[in-house]
């Protein structure tokens, strides 16, 4: 027999000799948040009834005790189901009773083994148990386990060397061990495993096998420990930095004091303090305000919170918590204001006067809601201005079109880098002063999207009754808003939420006539032009037929801005000659106009064209103002169809549809023959055709073509309707009428036929358009076609 087989006998027989003198029967206590392995010594606080007995069993006996992990640690007597079945035979070395009735044992595992069957379970748990058989390690352990084993020594080296445990004394027991089992259950018997990990590695009967598992387990713990010493690290490195900074500071304090100079941190906090104190905040702003400061004073000058916090506190500061302009408001000075800032408009400045009259009266008075809705270049924002001046008060203007996010309103949390408050009080700091006229243009070109609608964030904004105590998301304090005096402008009034729409005074900009832009011209444009172009008024000289021509042929729009445009055009060329060091003056006479203007830019249709058969003229209603819509019919061969072209929506189809039946079931009255449209399509078009068009004002104006293309009597070019027709020729009401008048006068219309029900509209028109323009109210069709049928000299 070899020699090395004769030595693994050996330790064999003598294992089996010390499994021998342990009995088969033995006692056993559980314990819990514990795994032990063979060779560990511990200590042991016992405690629990049964695992107090078993000690004692065991004591009075040989010493040796069954040591079996418990599954779930929260159990306290568990049974033989929630005890695991592989454990430990520990030897009890020595045993203490404490005063308290526990007992503490000191206990070496001793071997391995299974249990095979509980044989009591009463009064305290007793097994018999199966001793698991260690192989001896092979005297000449291959390179795959040397390497293995040394990997296990130097990571645990590493672990013991991150804690900060390491020792000369552990190293050499490490050394020491040759045998692969009994390394891999020292290493993983002082890993901070969790208890199913660790009794799955108890359960490894494999020695080499149990070694992987612990380098493996090793292997992330020296991971685990790395991180944790590297964070470890940097929390050292940042506290010591922070308390370095604190002493250099405090010495820089000792030294300023020293040197007789002040602190900066201490000069800023004290400024503040003076700041909050003469801003006269409410009492909640005031007490936010402290505590911010406070709050300031504790931190660090040069930290990231401490940049949020002194802007929020800039914001509390600068805002006009008490500070109002002081109105002096005199009735005759503000109309004589309004009447130097803008011509016309009576029935606003009127309204106007009336709200200062009030506020002269009741100065306590909560600020109305004012709404301007009209075209564009009508003045809707110049006369917010004008209101500001003739108040004493500062005008402040925001453009809310194509805004979308809520946070434009109310403003963004201060948990946002970046945040600011909203528009309303971006613009009352700017002003300084918490009771400007506050204007917001575009009301009506609102957006809404997934970051909110900020036309339901104006509803309180706008609301007398609420925005006393208006809420901004940034500064999180009530802001008082009632004193601000609020105008809002639209181009038209379809797209204003309707809770928005209730909260205000609508107040309705139509356009101007020919005669007002001709005298807003002379008063206000002219001047502006020539000042702003840098030239002299004795440089330059309109004519009055030029300035007519420049508004009729050069323009077509319900306000003034294109032709300040124009103007402004040819101040510019007039301004070039003048460098040029041409002599002035220079006349701009109807002749000349070209030269400065080009080609006219819009010709009228009723020009350009004599009373046609089959050519009406309606009236529209655009948000630009109103403007007069050609309809033309013609017939051409086919089987009684009707075609409809020119981007008509739906409402104007029905409306043509309805005035070829009314056409058709009065063929006979009409003088038509009754087979007049056997072999024949109608044609309808509405010119321009690029342009969509839609409403139910232009049935009579679609009716009276087709019926005069079928009669071939011709439409008098001099005469606009506009009404709703039915089945039975009734003409029905509309609206915009006297946007639609202004569209008809420019268009150079001398007759208006309109229903009967719009007569009480024509009180709002001006008495001058009135004059140029005679109004024929009419209940049915055929009182229509007797109009429109005349000839141009009747």
């Amino acid at each position: 027999m070899a020699e090395t087989d004769k030595d693994d006998l050996v330790s064999i027989i003598e294992e089996d000799e010390k499994d021998a003198s342990i009995p088969n029967i033995l006692p056993l206590m559980s314990v819990r948040d514990i795994v032990i392995f063979t060779d560990m010594l511990l200590p042991l606080f016992v405690g629990r009834e049964k695992s107090v007995k078993a000690v004692e069993e065991a004591v009075s006996k040989d010493g040796f005790i069954f040591l079996a992990t418990q599954k779930d640690t929260s159990v306290e007597n568990p049974n033989p189901d929630q005890i695991y079945k592989i454990g430990t035979i520990g030897r009890i070395l020595r045993m203490l009773k404490l005063p308290d009735g526990r007992v503490k044992a000191l206990v070496q595992g001793v071997a391995k083994s299974r249990i095979i069957q509980y044989t009591r379970k009463k009064a305290l748990y007793r097994v018999k148990h199966e001793i698991i058989p260690q192989l001896p390690p092979e005297k000449k352990m291959s390179i795959e386990v040397q390497a293995l084993m040394r990997n296990v020594r130097e990571n645990s080296e590493k672990i013991l060397a991150l804690r900060g445990e390491m020792t000369g004394d552990v190293s050499m027991i490490l050394d020491s061990i040759e045998d692969p089992g009994k390394l891999a259950d020292l290493v993983g018997s002082n890993l901070r495993l969790k208890i199913e990990e660790s009794q799955e590695l108890l359960e490894l009967i494999d020695s080499v096998e149990r070694l992987k598992k612990v380098n493996d387990l090793l292997t992330r713990e020296v991971d685990l420990s790395s991180m944790q010493a590297k964070i470890q690290s940097n929390v050292r490195d940042e506290i010591a930095k922070t308390q370095r900074d604190y002493f250099l500071r405090e010495q820089v304090r000792a030294i300023h004091k020293e040197l007789g100079e002040s602190d900066e941190k201490a000069l800023e906090i004290e400024d503040y303090q003076k700041k909050i104190k003469n801003a006269k905040m409410s009492t909640d702003a005031e007490t936010e305000a402290t505590r911010q400061l406070k709050r300031l004073e504790q931190m660090h000058p040069d930290s990231a919170e401490s940049s949020i916090v002194r802007t929020y506190l800039d914001w509390l500061v600068e805002m006009p918590w008490s500070k109002s302009s002081k109105e002096n408001i005199q009735i005759a000075e503000a109309h004589k204001i309004l009447d130097s800032e803008h011509y016309g408009l009576d029935k606003i400045k009127e309204r106007i006067l009336e709200h200062l009259s009030v506020r002269k009266l009741n100065p306590d008075m909560k600020g109305p809601i004012l709404c301007f809705i009209g075209p564009p270049g009508v003045g809707k924002t110049s006369l917010g201005r004008a209101i500001a001046k003739a108040m004493n008060r500062k005008f402040i203007r925001i453009s809310l079109g194509g805004i979308r996010d809520e946070a434009e309103i109310r403003g963004h949390r201060r948990t946002y880098v970046g945040a600011l408050p909203g528009r309303i009080l971006q613009g009352l700091k700017q002003c300084g002063v918490n009771n400007p006229v506050f204007m917001m243009d575009e009301i009506d070109k609102l957006g809404a999207d997934f970051r909110g609608d900020p036309s339901a964030a104006l509803l309180e904004a706008l609301d007398p009754e609420q925005n006393s105590a208006f809420s901004d998301h940034y500064l999180n304090l009530p802001f008082d808003l009632s004193k601000v005096m609020f105008i809002l402008t639209a181009n038209m009034m379809d797209t204003i939420p309707s809770a928005l729409l209730d909260r205000m005074e609508i107040i309705t900009l139509s356009g101007y006539t020919q005669e007002e832009k001709t005298v807003i011209a002379e008063k206000y444009l002219i001047p502006r032009q020539i000042k702003e172009n840098g030239i002299k008024p004795e440089d330059i000289q309109f004519s009055p037929a030029a300035l007519q021509h420049v508004i009729a042929e050069y323009t077509s729009e319900s306000g003034v801005r294109n032709l300040e445009r124009e103007i402004g055009a040819i101040c510019r060329k007039v301004a070039r000659k003048l460098a040029e060091e041409q002599k002035g003056p220079f006349a701009v006479s109807r002749h000349s106009l070209h030269k400065y203007l080009g080609i006219p830019k819009y010709i009228k249709e009723m020009e350009q064209e004599d009373s046609q058969v089959g050519l009406s003229t309606g009236l529209a209603w655009t948000q630009v103002g109103g403007e007069a819509l050609y309809v033309e019919a013609t017939l051409i061969p086919g089987k009684g169809e009707m075609i409809i072209t020119g981007q008509i929506g739906d409402v104007m189809q029905e409306s043509a549809r309805a005035a070829l039946s009314y056409a058709r079931s009065r063929f006979a009255d009409l003088g038509i023959e009754e087979n007049a449209m056997e072999n024949q399509d109608v044609h309808i078009h509405v010119p321009s055709g690029a342009t969509p068009k839609d409403g139910p004002s232009a049935g009579i104006a679609m009716a009276t073509a087709l019926i005069s293309i079928l009669s071939g009597k011709p439409v008098n070019k001099y005469v606009a309707m506009t009404g709703e027709i039915t089945l039975r020729g009734r003409v029905l009401p509309i609206g915009g009428l006297k946007e639609k008048a202004l569209g008809a006068l420019r268009a150079g219309i001398k007759t208006i036929i309109i229903p009967e029900k719009n007569m009480r509209d024509l009180e709002e028109i001006p008495a001058y358009v009135k004059k140029k323009i005679h109004f024929i109210p009419v209940k049915n069709m055929s009182e229509v076609l007797d109009i429109a049928f005349k000839p141009d000299d009747d």
